[in-house]
This record gives C-alpha cells, sequence and structure tokens, in this order.
C-alpha cells in the first residue's frame, strides 16, 4: 500500500506593503503553491512584483478573500491590530511597536522600564540648543534622526572626535541643509564594541525559538567605508539561545504578548566588554533580513506565517551553520536621483549564466516576457544569499552564486562576513556566544 503524502494547504495571503520589503517573501509563498495577492502604497515602486505575483489598487477590497494579511511596515499597527481584533489573522504590529520604532526616545525609555540598560541619550527639536549641549558636554556622540527623517540613512552620523567639534560641525551643516526634514533628533553617547542584532519572531503571545542572531553591513564600500546605506549585506546564524537576547527583547515579552504583537521584531546592540547597549527597534519585516532568514529556514514561509498568526507554539525548523548575504544593486544607489536611475538602470535586465536560482531573492524588479527588468527608483536588483558549517563556507556559497548573475553596471560588497572571526572572538571573551 502506497505511502500517504502529506501536502501543505493552499491558503490566500494579503501582502500590503509600503514600498517592497516583503516582495520577495510574497514571491517565496506565491512559488509554494499558495494564492498571493500584493498592494504596494509608494508609487513609484507600483510596479515592483509585478509578474511575479498579482498586484491590487485598493488592499481593502481583499480583506475577505484572505487567510493571512500581512503588512511590513511601520505605521500599520493601527490597521493591523483592528483587523485582529475583527478575528482576521493577521502579520503586523500594533501602534505601541510603531511607536517603539518610530520615536527613537520612546523606545529607549521602554527598554529602560523594562530593566534594559540604555545609553545616555538627549532629544533635541532644535540644531542650536542641540550644539549648545555638546559645547557644554564634549564627548563623542552620535546624531540620530528621528521620525520619518530616520530612513535617510546618510543623515546618521556617528562621531570621530573626542571633544565633539566634528558633532558640532555636521549639526551646523544639517542646520543649513536638512532642517526642513529633521522636526526630531537625538545625540547618543557613542560607545565602541561590536554591534549585533537579534531578533525573534512573536506569535501573539510568546518569542519563539530560535533566536537569529546577525550583524549588519551598513557602509556601500567594503571595510565599511563610504556612506552609510539602509544595508549592503548581514551575516548571520540562528541560535537556541542568546544572553543578548535574554537581556533585551526577552525582558518585553510580557508586554508585547498584552499588545498581541505578531511578527519577528529585531533590535540591534552595540556590546563590550562593560555591557550591552540596545540603540534601536525594527518592529516589522528588516530589509535584508528576511531574505537571509529565509536562507536558513526549512520550513514552507507560508506554512510558518500561517501559525504564527494563529498563535500556534511551535520551533522553527532552521539550518545549523550560518548565513551570508548581499545586496546587487545598480545607480543611483544608495541616493535618491530619478533622472540617474532613468539613466543608467531603468528597465535593465537581469541575465543568468546558468538557470540556477537557489539563494536569489528579487528585489525591485518586475517580469516581463520571462524577463527580470529592474523598476522602482532605488536601484536594488537583487540579494543573494549562501548558507555553510562554516562562515567561510556560507560566504563562497554566496559569492559564487553572485558570480551567476549579470547586470550592467552593478556592484556589491566583496567582504560581507569577513568580520565574522574577529567579531566571534570578541563575543566569546565578553560571554556573549
Amino acid at each position: 500500500m502506497a505511502s500517504e503524502v502529506q501536502t501543505t494547504p493552499r491558503r490566500k495571503f494579503l501582502f500590503v506593503s509600503y514600498d517592497g520589503t516583503a516582495t520577495d517573501l510574497a514571491w517565496t509563498v506565491s512559488k509554494e503553491g499558495n494564492d498571493v495577492k500584493f498592494y504596494m502604497e509608494l508609487e513609484s515602486s507600483r510596479e515592483i512584483g509585478d509578474g511575479f505575483f498579482p498586484l491590487v489598487d485598493k488592499w481593502e477590497k481583499h480583506i475577505n478573500w484572505a487567510d493571512v494579511i500581512v503588512f511590513d511596515h511601520i505605521g500599520s499597527g493601527f490597521t493591523a491590530k483592528e483587523l485582529r481584533d475583527r478575528g482576521k489573522l493577521v502579520i503586523g504590529g500594533t501602534p505601541y511597536s510603531d511607536q517603539l520604532e518610530h520615536d527613537r526616545a520612546f523606545g529607549q525609555e521602554e527598554l529602560k522600564r523594562h530593566g534594559v540598560r540604555i545609553l545616555p541619550f538627549q532629544t533635541f527639536s532644535s540644531f542650536p540648543e542641540a550644539i549648545a549641549y555638546v559645547q557644554a558636554n564634549p564627548s563623542y556622540y552620535v546624531v540620530k534622526p528621528s521620525g520619518h527623517a530616520q530612513n535617510l540613512k546618510q543623515l546618521l552620523y556617528v562621531g570621530q572626535e573626542e571633544d565633539g567639534s566634528d558633532v558640532i560641525r555636521m549639526l551646523g551643516a544639517y542646520e543649513k541643509s536638512w532642517a526642513d526634514d529633521i522636526d526630531v533628533f537625538q545625540l547618543q553617547k557613542r560607545v565602541t564594541g561590536v554591534e549585533v542584532a537579534v531578533c525573534g519572531f512573536f506569535n501573539g503571545k510568546k518569542f519563539l525559538s530560535p533566536i537569529f542572531v546577525s550583524f549588519e553591513h551598513k557602509k556601500l564600500f567594503p571595510g565599511d567605508l563610504g556612506v552609510s546605506t539602509g544595508e549592503m549585506g548581514t551575516s548571520a546564524f540562528w541560535s537556541n539561545t542568546s544572553p543578548i537576547f535574554d537581556a533585551t527583547l526577552k525582558k518585553m515579552e510580557e508586554t508585547l504578548a498584552a499588545e498581541k504583537y505578531v511578527g519577528p521584531i529585531d533590535i540591534n546592540s552595540i556590546v563590550n566588554s562593560n555591557g550591552i547597549y540596545p540603540l534601536e527597534f525594527t518592529c516589522r519585516f528588516g530589509y535584508p533580513e528576511i531574505q537571509i532568514q529565509q536562507e536558513g529556514i526549512l520550513e514552507p514561509m507560508g506554512e510558518l506565517l500561517y501559525k504564527l498568526a494563529k498563535g500556534e507554539d511551535f520551533t522553527i525548523r532552521t539550518k545549523r551553520g550560518y548565513q551570508v548575504c548581499a545586496l546587487l544593486v545598480v545607480p543611483p544607489f544608495p541616493f535618491n536621483d530619478p533622472k540617474t536611475f532613468e539613466s543608467f538602470s531603468e528597465d535593465a535586465v537581469v541575465v543568468f549564466k546558468k538557470q540556477m536560482k537557489d539563494g536569489v531573492h528579487i528585489a525591485d524588479l518586475r517580469e516581463f516576457n520571462g524577463e527580470w527588468l529592474i523598476a522602482g527608483e532605488e536601484g536594488i536588483a537583487l540579494i543573494i544569499s549562501g548558507s555553510g558549517s562554516t562562515m567561510s563556507e556560507a560566504q563562497k556559497q554566496m559569492y559564487s552564486r553572485i558570480g551567476n548573475v549579470q547586470i550592467s553596471n552593478m556592484y556589491y560588497r566583496t567582504d560581507i562576513g569577513s568580520r565574522w572571526m574577529e567579531d566571534s572572538d570578541k563575543l566569546r571573551a565578553w560571554n556573549y556566544l
């Protein structure tokens, strides 16, 4: 008698996105045999995903159609909460989690309220007041815009001079150039160490195991040179235990349960021999975090999202070892320059030397006549990932996969994961691994 074949039920997923963070996740869920509909709010990104799955103009019309609704951005917390209260299965935040990420000062105060050690900071809405503060309290500072301006990664400035004089010069320049865009900003005391993030999937009641531990590479060029981008790549691993998670996110579990938060939540920190210093929350799918997470997750993503939205308590099946990913980008990334995008990158074709797409994650693409074309305006073409039992093996697999891709004017970092040996030695010495 033939053995019974277990199949995953076909389900309906409605993705509601601001600028395409969940594009690749939606494509993955669609490839698994589920029905997907995708809404993009940002007008300049409306072509992204076209041809990979159906796009819709008004997502609200499809609420009753969907088995699961997935929000990928902050600012949707009120809507996500309202839909959950109506009995819908929803991946997404709450007004509280939106505020944790959007309002840096609130996020830091909440950490403090939960017994988490934080770095000293001051919040300002006036550049002259901030300059006067640094003059009266000379030291190393990090300038961090809050609100919508925090998405302008080029405005994050890490002070390099002990007396704060470089921060004073930068604040003076921001007052002349960016005063209309920056309403509120922080000056946070700068400490040195290893920057590491921990992320847990929350099912509305508790964090699921394992925990995702990652190391972001934010600068544009190898060697951490050049402008800060959202991120150029990540190295990571899944772990059943994490002292950094226990000292930060775990302490907020009861509050997140009261909020009925559902989805991933991430916090990055600077750690050194003196302690763990949390910096900021990501209360949504991270980018390219969700792509590299998929590289290490062994179960169907549609099934994971469904069980998460239902509030099921389960262990996420993940690979052992390490994962890495890198962004493949084209002009004008990381800058906003529509004319440059139109001249150099719009509708550029993604070509594969061999038709092997393992570890290939779509970003700002559309599909036309079987070809992948670059869309939107930002210039992020693909995220390529790799895995291995060692970080070196994961790197080798990822860069081998990148070598299979041809895109005109493409550039990427060639050293993602190379810091691992030095960082891991420090983390082990400080008992964080």
